[in-house]
């Protein structure tokens, strides 16, 4: 089959790789219809977690071709949405709502990678969910989103408990933070402040439910957040980058006794432990546990409530995967989604 390999830092390529079987008894085996291209994925990229020869790719649907004996809630010929982390979804931590965290968990885009024509996926049971039949092409990009950024979106806003009466301001316009604007306006917040300095990208943040824009970064992005809110900061900020610079400005922009739900990719970020005990503020995020959210989020889509799949600006297929990859390192695109 044909799939996308990180060659080394700068250089993808897309190769021959073997078809995938099934290993253990709870895998299944999906043909892909639809993948993408993550920010995350451009810190390898970029050379910051350097990585050669890997597999690349998290974020995944497609239609079920083999079971494990073991597989019983998934079945072939299902169309199946999956998490960027592979879960049994029956742990006491799964139960627990973090399934990204299960005792059993796998990350896709290290174990498997899923920018392919076909994937093998682990615990098939807890990660895949079927979709109530085959979905309309339309739906295919707003399904795609499900399975990492719209999840981490939804997941960012719960965390930073954005709700009716709440300001909520989004540090971060990438897939991930736009993802946080919808999401907090279904969760009801009053006031949404995106904080973008791109104006296609503060379109659609509007379009998907923010009140205000906010230019400014650091402590200049700061100050116009307090000016916004009475000087009080907002009540919770979702940050979806996972710079030392998108951190600070987060609990800056908090005010006391409000919410940081942090879910960008962390790279030489240190917390300012005397600034955050002063803060007063809640701080909670990581790798967001997807699989939680995906039942209600395929029915939203379904439902046609939402629309996420219009975060993907650029469509290519598989095999130009390296100019989608230049497209998203040089801003051109906000999320790159490959047909398969």
């Amino acid at each position: 089959m044909r799939a996308v390999v990180m060659v080394k830092p700068g250089e993808v390529a897309v190769d021959d790789r073997p078809e995938p079987e099934i290993v253990e008894p709870t895998d299944a085996v999906i043909r892909l219809a639809a993948t993408c291209i993550c920010g995350s994925d451009l810190w390898s990229y970029r050379g910051e977690d350097p990585v050669e020869s890997q597999p690349m790719g998290h974020e995944y649907v497609g239609v079920v071709e083999r079971v494990g004996d073991a597989v019983s809630t998934i079945e072939v010929g299902d169309f199946v949405v999956g998490s960027f982390v592979t879960s049994d979804n029956t742990c006491e931590i799964c139960r627990a709502g973090y399934q990204s965290h299960c005792v059993n968990a796998g990350f896709v885009s290290r174990d498997i990678g899923t920018q392919s024509e076909r994937a093998r996926i682990p615990y098939a049971d807890g990660t895949l969910v079927a979709t109530p039949g085959r979905p309309d092409e339309d739906l295919i990009p707003s399904l795609l989103a499900a399975s990492d950024v719209l999840g981490t979106g939804w997941f960012a806003a719960e965390a930073a408990a954005a709700g009716p009466g709440k300001t909520v301001a989004v540090v971060g316009d990438g897939a991930v933070g736009l993802m946080g604007v919808l999401a907090a306006r279904r969760l009801g917040a009053e006031r949404i402040i995106a904080m973008s300095r791109h104006a296609d990208r503060q379109a659609l943040a509007r379009e998907y439910g923010a009140t205000d824009i906010v230019e400014e970064r650091g402590d200049a992005g700061v100050a116009r957040v307090k000016e916004l809110t009475n000087g009080l900061g907002a009540h919770s900020v979702i940050e979806a980058v996972g710079t030392q610079e998108s951190m600070t400005q987060a609990i800056r922009s908090t005010r006391p006794g409000g919410h940081i739900g942090f879910v960008g990719l962390t790279h030489d970020v240190q917390l300012p432990g005397g600034e955050l005990f002063f803060s007063g503020v809640h701080l909670h995020g990581g790798p967001a546990p997807v699989r939680r959210f995906l039942p209600e989020l395929i029915d939203l889509i379904w439902r046609r409530e939402i629309d996420p799949g219009k975060v993907f600006d650029l469509t290519l297929p598989l095999e130009r995967a390296a100019e989608g990859y230049r497209a998203m390192d040089e801003r051109r695109a906000v999320k790159v989604l490959l047909t398969v």
